[in-house]
């Protein structure tokens, strides 16, 4: 897979890509990363992305013209048609899209080329995301100071998904917030909640004990408890996961116990 990123500050990208799952999918050759300074595409000698917004108002937005034209360079082509090139997606990363989803990341998973457009100052002339981009996304309710990190985690979050990319490939099976199928009778498909608490040696930590059921051998026992502490978790920090996650009629009944405050979760 691709990732072209258009930024002002292409300086900022020379760490956060270089350790971990990100670095090894490169290394790999699971993925490209290229990093684009969109002042090349400018054509006054100050090389000026920026400018006073119309109609008044605080701050300085930033021109359409470098995005355009950096794009259509990476595409050789123009923009109508690179916004509709197979396999590929054209973002805006902007506080006035809709969420960034673990679901949005498996669904980009799925493509061959991501273009990521960062934002800087009061934002970008509206024109790019009417007639540039093929999405707009947010990664959360607060503002940044660019684009910059969110596409960074954009990256790390697809990268992961990719085949090969994790040392052992169940593991993003049962991450938070993941959606697919686990392993039946073993490890509990996380189903869109979050994932359950984990517990490494030593076995006792300042007097506090992993708990007994996870030592004991049963996996049924171990996949229920797990269920149980996931679907506790998610009840207590982020209820509003529950409104669409995949459960099934044992998870309904968990939840209703713990609702009603008839179980008690270490």
């Amino acid at each position: 897979m691709r990732f072209d990123i258009l930024t002002i500050f292409p300086e900022f990208f020379a760490g956060p890509f270089d350790y971990g799952i990100v670095r090894r999918a490169r290394e790999a050759s699971l993925t490209e990363i290229h990093v684009h300074d969109l002042r090349r595409y400018t054509h006054d000698r100050h090389h000026t992305v920026d400018d006073r917004p119309f109609g008044g108002g605080e701050g300085m937005v930033m021109k359409p013209e470098p995005f355009f034209e950096a794009v259509e360079d990476l595409f050789g082509e123009p923009a109508s048609e690179a916004r509709c090139a197979p396999q590929t997606s054209i973002v805006l990363l902007s506080p006035s899209g809709p969420l960034f989803r673990q679901q949005t990341a498996a669904r980009w998973a799925g493509l061959e080329r991501l273009v990521l457009l960062c934002g800087r100052y009061e934002g970008i002339d509206e024109r790019v995301a009417k007639h540039l981009v093929n999405e707009e996304i947010s990664i959360g309710d607060f503002v940044l100071s660019g684009g910059e990190l969110a596409a960074a985690l954009v990256v790390d979050a697809v990268t992961r998904l990719l085949p090969g990319a994790l040392g052992n490939a169940a593991s993003a099976l049962r991450e938070s917030f993941a959606v697919s199928a686990g392993e039946p009778g073993v490890f509990p498909p996380a189903g869109g909640i979050l994932d359950c608490p984990q517990f490494t040696r030593p076995r006792e930590l300042r007097c506090w004990q992993v708990p007994e059921v996870l030592v004991e051998g049963n996996h049924e026992e171990i996949r229920r408890w797990r269920r149980r502490q996931a679907l506790a978790k998610t009840l207590r920090n982020r209820p509003d996961l529950l409104e669409c996650a995949c459960l099934e009629e044992e998870d309904r009944s968990i939840l209703a116990e713990l609702r009603a405050g008839k179980s008690r979760t270490p």
